[in-house]
């Protein structure tokens, strides 16, 4: 990949509360570049990416395509798309809901994300400016966020998730 052909993709999921922070967020970074750089957003019932081509959902299949060519994919905290980047070879950069600012019911996100940013599973914003960083270093190396694609199974996936939750909330 070069920096001619730099790809964005944002995930807000599929939650019916809005996320329009995380797509101005973006917008105001690719924006501010002096170089063309292509963005795919599905933002569900958020606002449309004005840098970008925006869909309100995306068919698995298409936004796992859209990942895989993809330098960087920015999303939310939900286990799905996280875990969707990684089986494509990237770690990605994690701004999780608020529900301080309406954006979910809970502040799980932020958890989940804490935990596997400490564990090297990831990378969390929260901050625009933190985001505008992280999204810097793709400008240097287009390589910076990649990893060996994922080969987890749902058994597996399934199994880490169960034990992160207990670790998060104690046993049931």
């Amino acid at each position: 990949m070069t920096l001619t052909d730099l790809a964005v993709v944002v995930s807000v999921g599929t939650d019916h509360h809005r996320f329009d922070r995380l797509v101005e967020w973006v917008d105001h970074w690719i924006a501010a570049q002096d170089r063309d750089i292509r963005c795919v957003a599905q933002v569900g019932t958020s606002k449309h990416s004005i840098t970008g081509t925006s869909h309100a959902l995306m068919s698995p299949i298409a936004l796992s395509s859209a990942i895989a060519g993809a330098a960087a994919v920015v999303c939310h905290g939900g286990p799905g798309t996280i875990m969707d980047a990684r089986r494509a070879g990237l770690n990605p950069i994690v701004v999780p809901r608020s529900a301080r600012m309406g954006e979910h019911v809970d502040d799980h996100q932020e958890r989940f994300a804490r935990w596997m940013a400490t564990h090297h599973e990831l990378v969390v914003a929260t901050e625009e400016a933190e985001l505008h960083r992280l999204l810097d270093r793709v400008l240097v190396d287009p390589e910076t966020y990649r990893r060996a694609p994922g080969n987890d199974d749902v058994a597996d996936v399934t199994r880490r998730l169960g034990e992160l939750v207990e670790g998060l909330l104690g046993p049931a």
